[in-house]
């Protein structure tokens, strides 16, 4: 179901009202973008836009919600783009394109992730210490890392290491870049390899990537792809074609 079909859910294709000279003040003094993929998140929104650090603007792509995410997001002082296209990669590049800011990151919308941690990644590559920082997960109970989620993404971690020589344990949602080197990376994956094929990008563009520790708390809400079983092996396999094929 797309967001037109949705009372009260704004179409993809109608136009964004304009923005109000505050939100104009404050998306010119952005350090740094902060891409948000959205799909049915309006439990976690509040919670995740309180936490945006200043200078950090947020972009909430929604990916066809139905529970108002989109309007709710607009709400709370975010900038709000519409990706009808379905997939994780269509709506983090979606994110990547409409950004402004010289750095660029990635965070997931579900209140597992806390963006007061956002600075740990973005601030090496603000400072020009590295290309792409990853947060490396490290749960803050038992239950907020399903451990069949876990051990793929040991698994994929281990490929990749083999693949490209990059000493990297987890290929974690939040992630810094700058976003004109990200752009020139050319990343054609608009599913759940989109993460994946940036790490791999970055490595045979011999970027500086580097890790760094961040919570990883119980996510709002059901999760689309590590809550369950199905999802994460989707995941898995749409990774491996990454590998398989960059």
């Amino acid at each position: 179901m797309d967001a037109a079909s949705s009372a009260g859910a704004k179409p993809p294709h109608t136009p964004t009202p304009a923005p109000t000279p505050a939100r104009r003040q404050a998306d010119a003094a952005a350090a740094v973008d902060v891409v948000l993929p959205c799909l049915d998140e309006a439990g976690a929104l509040p919670w995740v836009l309180k936490r945006m650090p200043p200078g950090y603007r947020a972009i909430v792509v929604d990916n066809g919600s139905t529970d108002g995410s989109a309007d709710l997001a607009r709400d709370l002082g975010a900038l709000v783009v519409h990706e009808p296209v379905k997939g994780f990669g269509s709506a983090c590049h979606a994110g990547l394109t409409a950004a402004t800011a010289p750095v660029v990151c990635f965070c997931d919308c579900d209140a597992s992730l806390d963006p007061r941690e956002l600075p740990y990644v973005a601030e090496p590559v603000r400072d020009g210490d590295a290309d792409l920082v990853l947060g490396r997960r490290r749960p803050a109970t038992r239950g907020a890392w399903p451990p069949h989620a876990r051990l793929a993404n040991r698994v994929l971690a281990h490929k990749l290491r083999a693949r490209t020589g990059a000493r990297l344990h987890d290929l974690g949602p939040m992630r810094a870049a700058r976003r004109e080197d990200l752009l020139a990376l050319g990343l054609t994956d608009r599913r759940s390899g989109y993460p994946l094929e940036m790490v791999v990008r970055a490595a045979e563009a011999s970027w500086r990537i580097q890790e760094t520790d961040v919570r990883y708390l119980p996510r709002t809400g059901r999760s689309k792809v590590t809550g369950t079983l199905r999802g994460t092996l989707t995941a898995v396999r749409d990774m491996s074609a990454v590998l398989a094929h960059v």
